[in-house]
């Protein structure tokens, strides 16, 4: 048995969800793909994998041998991309993730950039509002906004974002214009589960920070939604300013309570500071890093403002 190769298809079929989808995934039948992992649980005399109709998970132990298969299998990736060079030359694939709206509007046209540069590299672009790990989901960076919590990981910060809160000229001449933030009890808000909490929103910073309840009329799981609603005129929204940007830039929202707003988020590029560091890696974070900064600053100064 070649215990590499069914460590690779083991780990394919834990990605891919099932012994099928890994199948067409390798191009390999399915009863091939059945046999390697068979062979393995033979090998290691124990389980590695429950197997239902409708569901495939993991055992216990198969939990930690995937984990290990994963380390040893990225070593195996590390020594052959420096035996063909990939350590004297930019290239191979550079997999990057961040959140939803902000790799639209600032990493997207990065990247395109970067691929005109660098013309040996390709970049899969894994956009989504969820903390990616970046070890299980073979990301080599992520975009994150908001603090970082005590890790392993690299941190390289490239600017701040606002939290604002917004509302329709329409809702804001119907309703009026709140002058403080304990004005919220008397006006509709729509709240975003993936900011912050959908009872109450935080002003200022440090010592002089405050929770004031907010009545939520509507709630969503995406900002887009909370976005349209409150250019619709449902209530008053409270999100990041890259998000609202073009919406106030067109006089689709106004911005209310700058005054009150809480201290911004963090923006950083994370990486898991391999050494050596991938020549293709430390090409992106030289070439993003100071044109992200340049295009968050740029939004901070002009974007956002009533």
């Amino acid at each position: 048995m070649n215990r590499l190769e069914a460590m690779s298809i083991l780990v394919a079929v834990v990605d891919a969800g099932s012994l099928s989808a890994a199948a067409r995934h390798l191009d390999m039948p399915l009863a091939t793909v059945s046999r390697k992992v068979g062979e393995l649980e033979a090998h290691l005399k124990t389980r590695l994998l429950h197997r239902t109709t409708r569901k495939l998970s993991l055992t216990e132990a198969g939990s930690s041998y995937v984990a290990a298969c994963r380390r040893i299998l990225e070593e195996i990736g590390e020594a052959e991309r420096a035996a063909t060079g990939e350590y004297a030359a930019p290239r191979g694939e550079l997999v990057v993730t961040a959140p939803i709206a902000f790799g639209r509007l600032h990493v997207t046209p990065v990247i395109a950039d970067f691929l005109a540069q660098y013309p040996e590299i390709d970049i899969n672009l894994m956009l989504t509002d969820r903390v990616v790990h970046l070890m299980d989901e073979h990301a080599d960076v992520a975009i994150r906004i908001g603090q970082l919590p005590d890790s392993t990981l690299v941190a390289k910060q490239v600017g701040t974002v606002r939290r604002v809160i917004c509302g329709s000229p329409a809702y804001l001449d119907a309703h009026g214009v709140p002058e403080r933030p304990a004005a919220l009890d008397t006006h509709r808000c729509i709240t975003f589960e993936a900011l912050e909490s959908m009872r109450a929103w935080s002003f200022g910073s440090g010592k002089s920070e405050v929770s004031v309840p907010v009545q939520s009329r509507f709630a969503v799981n995406t900002a887009d939604a909370a976005i349209a609603a409150a250019i619709l005129g449902v209530g008053l929204i409270r999100v990041l300013s890259y998000q609202v940007a073009d919406a106030v830039r067109a006089n689709e929202l106004r911005v209310v309570l700058e005054a009150f707003e809480a201290a911004p988020l963090p923006v950083s590029l994370v990486h898991a500071g391999q050494t050596p560091l991938p020549l293709k890696l430390r090409a992106f974070l030289d070439f993003a890093t100071p044109r992200l900064r340049a295009r968050i600053s740029g939004e901070r100064a002009g974007a956002c403002t009533t």
